[in-house]
């Protein structure tokens, strides 16, 4: 796994998403978090990035469309508990018993899967703009399930110019009202150097599909735990959010009218307090 470790103090780790590259978190983020006295970590989960790619060939692109509509037709390579199974190896490798941890989208299910796995490593939880693997909540907008669709079935351009703003039409798709494009294109333009293979998200697709419904398991979970999520989601709808904090006992849900499947650079603050507060209580 590629890694980055920012400041000094109590760990933090922050984990992305889908198919996205671990310097798609803020640098404000990053930085409030170290002011705050946290030594913050981030990751390029399997097949993203620089972290190691699965062998094999490619996942056909309708198989993987098949597997989220049809999740018995699944195929995984490997499951969300694999990739929470990774960071574990990320924590004995950096000598941190117990961290505080920050999943977003699929990074919250991993976030959420770490804890339910393994609690005794896990100080407190915060899950944004995430979802319990039920398929009747947190599903994708029937309206932007069709522009994803599109991008999805589409034969990936193999020029750089092609490739970046084929990224940037999924951005727009999903992103609020408070999106950057100078700052989200700089962010793409730097993934894209930094890998330009698009199987892995493929496979990480898969395993999401393929996973099991966390709710359940989400009942026992009893760190300090957050849940954010923005109303204008519609690429993992409130509704995931919501039914997350309803298994966790003890959660807090806070959930922001301007904010969708995205991180507002205007609510990084808030979102930064949020995470500190939630991290106060396990201490």
């Amino acid at each position: 796994m590629e890694y980055e470790v920012f400041g000094e103090g109590v760990p933090l780790y922050l984990v992305m998403g889908l198919n996205t590259q671990m310097v798609a978190w803020p640098k404000e983020l990053i930085d409030d978090l170290v002011g705050r006295g946290y030594q913050v970590v981030r990751m390029d989960n399997r097949d993203i990035g620089l972290s190691t790619k699965t062998p094999g060939p490619p996942p056909h692109r309708r198989a993987v469309l098949a597997s989220v509509l049809n999740p018995k037709r699944a195929n995984p390579d490997y499951l969300i508990a694999d990739m929470a199974a990774d960071l574990v190896g990320l924590m004995d490798h950096l000598g941190h018993d117990k961290v505080h941890v920050v999943g977003a989208s699929m990074g919250g299910m991993i976030a959420q899967q770490l804890t339910i796995d393994h609690p005794e490593r896990v100080a407190s939880l915060c899950s944004i703009m995430s979802t319990t693997g039920a398929r009747t909540v947190g599903r994708v907008h029937p309206a932007l399930l069709r522009g994803l669709r599109t991008t999805m079935l589409s034969v990936p351009p193999r020029d750089r110019e092609g490739a970046i703003e084929r990224s940037m039409r999924t951005w727009r798709l999903i992103s609020g009202p408070h999106f950057d494009e100078q700052r989200v294109r700089e962010m793409v333009e730097l993934s894209y150097e930094r890998s330009t293979d698009v199987i892995g998200g493929m496979r990480q697709l898969i395993a999401i599909g393929a996973s099991p419904d966390r709710t359940r398991a989400l009942r026992g979970v009893s760190c300090p735990t957050v849940i954010i999520h923005g109303l204008r989601d519609k690429l993992v709808m409130p509704s995931g959010g919501v039914a997350t904090a309803r298994a966790i006992r003890h959660s807090k849900l806070v959930m922001f009218p301007d904010m969708a499947h995205d991180l507002p650079v205007p609510r990084l603050p808030e979102i930064a307090h949020e995470i500190d507060r939630n991290a106060q209580r396990a201490r």
